[in-house]
């Protein structure tokens, strides 16, 4: 089960709940702080997974949910058009694109860095969750 139902709030009326996932989606791009991160872009994978909450059921029409085609997309541009010193603030900028989609209550994403060491990736996961009205 998703980590994102742990933040829904407890007086949540509830009637379909959807996870949406993009899984290690690899990008390569300039992210670091240290002079040999800066030399060529390295290869990033980044997951997101994204909470939607309808009270219905989702017809099937792509227009009804999550389309997972933009938000590759539009990571992709991010990832070739700027440098970022730190994940964190790669991760906050892939959660901005999922509040395109009205649904979206809460997003989780990770960004990890696979060739820095010869034996561990390292890597960032930040939540976020859509703020309440009312």
């Amino acid at each position: 089960m998703s980590l994102l139902f742990r933040f829904l709030p407890d007086d949540a009326n509830i009637a379909h709940a959807y996870v949406t996932r993009l899984d290690n989606y690899r990008v390569d791009m300039f992210l670091g702080v240290h002079a040999h991160e800066l030399d060529s872009p390295q290869p990033v994978m980044v997951t997101v997974e994204m909470l939607s909450l309808y009270d219905h059921p989702v017809e099937d029409q792509i227009t009804e949910v999550v389309d997972y085609d933009f938000l590759r997309l539009e990571i992709g541009k991010l990832a070739k058009t700027q440098k970022f010193a730190l994940q964190e603030h790669f991760c906050d900028r892939v959660a901005q694109l999922c509040w395109a989609f009205a649904p979206v209550t809460a997003v989780a994403v990770e960004s990890c860095k696979t060739d820095i060491y010869p034996d561990a990736a390292v890597g960032c996961r930040i939540v976020r969750l859509r703020k309440r009205e009312g």
